[in-house]
C-alpha cells in the first residue's frame, strides 16, 4: 500500500480509502455487524487506514457497524465522517444546521463510532448560505480545540462551490471531498488547481461511477429499490453517457479489473490524496486495494496505467 499526505493536514493515509454508505442499507442491501468487521479487516491486511462514512448513512448506522469493527485497533485507523444531515427514511434526509445541532450530532457520532475524537469531520453538502455561518464555525472551532476532532474538511455537492473552495484556508478547511472519475473530470478545472494552491487534501469519492466503471453492469440493469442507482435516469443505446462509458471500458488493460484500473487512473492527478470507493464484498476490498500497486513508490504522483 501507498501512501499520501492529506493537504495541510499533515496526515499520512493510504492511496485507497473506504467509502462507506452502503452500509446504511441504501445501496440493495443492509450490512450484518459480522460482515463489516470482516470488510474492515480485509481492508486492514491490504494497508487501508482511511473509512469515510457519515452521519445519514442510515440513522449513524454505518458508524455504528464501523465502530463495532474497529473496537480494539482504533488506533489503526483515519476516522473521516460528515455532518449536517439527518436521515429521516430511505433516500430522505432533514439538515440540522444550527449550532447546538452541529453540536448534537458531534456527540452522536463519537458515541456511534466509540471513540472520543474523530480525526476528520467534514460539512456534509452544505449551500454557501449556511457553509458562510460564523455561528456555525465558532462552534466547530470551540470542539475542536476540546479534542473532538482534528481535522476540519468540506464534502462539496456535486455541482461543487467556487466561493467554498476559494475560502478554505480561511474557513479553517484542510481538505475537501468532491466527485471524480474517469467519466466526470470537472474537478481537474473547477477545483484541483483551487486545492493545489491551498494546499488542500483531496478525498477523491465515486471513483467508480456508482460502479459503472467495474465494468459489471450493462445496459437493462435493474437495481433495487432500495438502492440509490435506482433513482437514476436508465441509460439507452445512443446515451451520451453509455457510449462514453463504452469508449473508457476499451481503455482498460487486458491484465487489470477495471475498478482497479479506473481507481489507479484517479490517483494520477497531483491533487488526488486518496480514492474512497464504496464495497460490498471482501473480493471487492482486495480488488479496490490493487490500485496502489500500480503507484510509483519512487514517484508517489506517478501511477502505471
Amino acid at each position: 500500500m501507498q501512501h499520501r499526505r492529506i493537504g495541510c493536514t499533515g496526515l499520512k493515509v493510504s492511496v485507497i480509502g473506504l467509502g462507506t454508505w452502503q452500509f446504511g442499507g441504501e445501496w440493495g442491501r443492509s450490512f450484518t455487524a459480522e460482515e463489516v468487521s470482516a470488510i474492515l479487516a480485509a481492508a486492514r491486511s491490504c494497508g487501508i487506514n482511511l473509512i469515510d462514512t457519515a452521519e445519514c448513512y442510515g440513522d449513524h448506522e454505518a458508524e455504528r457497524l464501523i465502530g463495532q469493527a474497529i473496537r480494539g485497533n482504533r488506533e489503526h485507523w483515519i476516522i473521516a465522517t460528515k455532518f449536517g444531515h439527518r436521515y429521516t427514511g430511505l433516500f430522505q434526509r432533514a439538515e440540522p444546521r444550527t449550532p447546538a445541532d452541529i453540536l448534537q450530532q458531534l456527540d452522536d457520532s463519537l458515541k456511534a463510532l466509540g471513540c472520543e475524537c474523530i480525526d476528520l469531520y467534514q460539512y456534509h453538502s452544505w449551500p454557501d448560505s449556511q457553509f458562510f455561518d460564523d455561528d456555525i464555525l465558532s462552534v466547530l472551532l470551540k470542539a475542536k480545540d476540546a479534542g473532538k476532532f482534528k481535522h476540519l474538511g468540506n464534502s462539496l455537492r456535486s455541482a461543487g462551490s467556487p466561493a467554498q473552495l476559494a475560502s478554505s484556508r480561511r474557513r479553517h478547511v484542510e481538505c475537501v471531498q468532491l466527485v471524480y472519475n474517469r467519466l466526470d473530470r470537472r474537478a481537474e478545472t473547477d477545483a484541483f488547481p483551487v486545492c493545489l494552491e491551498q494546499d488542500l487534501g483531496v478525498l477523491a469519492r465515486v471513483p467508480l461511477a456508482s460502479g459503472w466503471l467495474s465494468g459489471k453492469y450493462r445496459l437493462g440493469t435493474c437495481f433495487a429499490e432500495n438502492d440509490t442507482r435506482s433513482r437514476q435516469k436508465p441509460m439507452t443505446p445512443d446515451d451520451p453517457r453509455y457510449l462514453q462509458l463504452q469508449r473508457v471500458l476499451a481503455e482498460v488493460p487486458d491484465h487489470l479489473p477495471a475498478a482497479t484500473w479506473a481507481l489507479a487512473w484517479c490517483l494520477k492527478h497531483p491533487a488526488v490524496s486518496v480514492v474512497i470507493p464504496g464495497c460490498k464484498t471482501v473480493e471487492q476490498v482486495l480488488t479496490n486495494a490493487r490500485a496502489a500497486e500500480l503507484v510509483d513508490p519512487a514517484h508517489p504522483l506517478a501511477v502505471r496505467v
